[in-house]
């Protein structure tokens, strides 16, 4: 009798504590989206906003975006662009339903006062590259599972 309770103690202790971590993961991601600011997407101009990605129909340039994320955006967006300490979720809506042209403007003037590089040294197709690796991404803000297989 006495294991049985002690078992059944020692469950609902680890089952807590799996919850309390859960709980822990999930608030960090809240305030993570929370401490990031996506208003700079705004402020591309239009004809920035309106430009179409010459890459767009090409199935060979997420591949080749990835390469160049891994090289020199992982650092502050994370490994899989869930975002960091120094850099937004790019999964997160507002940078999933932007236009590919006003992300594009964003790599290449970058975000001086949130300490994002300006990336206009990259050659042209690179950062279209990466804006196409980027859309691939796709939404996922931290707290709904991820909607590729």
């Amino acid at each position: 009798m006495n294991h049985r309770v002690f078992s059944l103690a020692f469950l609902v202790v680890i089952l807590g504590g799996l919850i309390g971590l859960a709980q822990t993961q999930v608030n960090k991601d809240v305030a993570s989206r929370a401490s990031h600011d996506y208003s700079e997407l705004n402020k591309s101009p239009a004809k920035a906003r309106n430009r179409l990605n010459p890459f767009q129909n090409d199935p060979d340039s997420v591949a080749a975006g990835q390469l160049l994320f891994e090289d020199h955006c992982t650092e502050c967006h994370g490994t899989t662009g869930e975002g960091g300490k120094k850099g937004p979720n790019l999964r997160a809506p507002e940078v999933q339903n932007a236009t590919d042209g006003t992300l594009f403007w964003l790599l290449t003037n970058g975000v001086a006062w949130r300490g994002m590089p300006v990336w206009s040294r990259l050659p042209e197709a690179q950062r279209w590259q990466l804006v196409r690796y980027v859309k691939s991404l796709g939404i996922r803000d931290g707290l709904k599972p991820d909607p590729k297989p």
